[in-house]
């Protein structure tokens, strides 16, 4: 196992910051980026090492986690304007950690081995808690060097690391199935409070039931208590959503594959975004149903 002596982590969302913070729990020696100068200033100041620009720090990295939204931005970061591919050094590591077709996948990692560097294909699952933790999944694809050289980094941010291969993609593949799976209990879950509340049932006794019954999903039990306290910060917002089932339908179109219940549950996301909930949490998703009293925050009157 190859010493570690520089580690980056760029994108300090919700995700991202808690493993950076898990990274400098464990003693790794790890430098942030966020376009946000005030996300930057709270990392300096629990311990981290903010940078306000990528080049410099990049080209002394040997770990790069990549902790962003989409193919595009992970696409602009390496090979955009900035270009920091072209300055990080042979033989150092990518950690490619969005939510991303298999295809991108391929494509970012064909484009880093031009420039001799290594690309784990690693999206990461469990939310901001997990993250902060340092409890996250990551389902990752890549070179046994690439896994060798990220190894304390990844025990550093992760209780389990799954490795699913030597080409990039088969990590984002399996994720797909993950926010399938996500997406359609969100939905599912904001669908059925929906409707127990519209029937009378008592929020607080419902979630109570159905967490405790065979009715119960990990999705149900974790969103519902945003619901119930009438917060819609975003922890995921239905736009991630938006996003990642449209991702798992395109990759079903090319294959010519029926995802029926994946399309319900993406056309409500679209409708709750269209609405002007993309920002809110994703079970914000419950407010595109008519007629009901959701739960109000404990500050605001009812």
């Amino acid at each position: 196992m190859t010493a570690i002596s520089n580690i980056g982590v760029v994108g300090l969302g919700s995700m991202g910051l808690g493993m950076a913070r898990s990274l400098l729990r464990a003693g790794l020696p790890v430098w942030g980026y966020d376009i946000r100068e005030d996300v930057r200033q709270a990392f300096s100041a629990e311990g981290g090492q903010p940078v306000s620009g990528l080049s410099d720090s990049a080209a002394l990295s040997d770990l790069l986690f990549i902790v962003v939204v989409n193919a595009a931005q992970t696409e602009q970061l390496l090979f955009g304007e900035q270009g920091i591919a072209a300055r990080l050094r042979p033989g150092s590591v990518v950690i490619a950690c969005a939510t991303i077709s298999a295809a991108a996948a391929r494509r970012i990692s064909g484009r880093l081995a031009e420039h001799q560097v290594l690309m784990l294909d690693a999206p990461i699952s469990g939310g901001a808690v997990r993250a902060e933790a340092g409890e996250l999944t990551i389902m990752a694809s890549g070179p046994q060097a690439a896994f060798e050289r990220a190894q304390t980094a990844l025990a550093a941010v992760a209780a389990k690391v799954y490795r699913l291969g030597e080409e990039a993609g088969q990590g984002s593949q399996i994720k797909l199935v993950n926010q399938l799976l996500a997406g359609v209990h969100i939905a599912a879950a904001a669908e059925a409070m929906a409707y127990g509340i519209r029937q009378g049932c008592d929020p607080e006794a419902l979630y109570e039931v159905i967490s405790h019954s065979a009715g119960n999903s990990w999705m149900f039990e974790n969103r519902v208590p945003h619901l119930l306290a009438g917060d819609y910060r975003p922890r995921s917002a239905v736009d991630i959503f938006v996003k990642d089932l449209g991702l798992v339908l395109d990759s079903a179109q090319e294959a010519v594959f029926p995802l029926p219940l994946t399309a319900s549950a993406h056309q409500m996301f679209k409708q709750a975004s269209a609405s002007g909930l993309g920002r809110e949490d994703d079970i914000a998703v419950v407010k595109i149903f008519p007629g009901i009293n959701l739960p109000a925050a404990a500050n605001e009157e009812i």
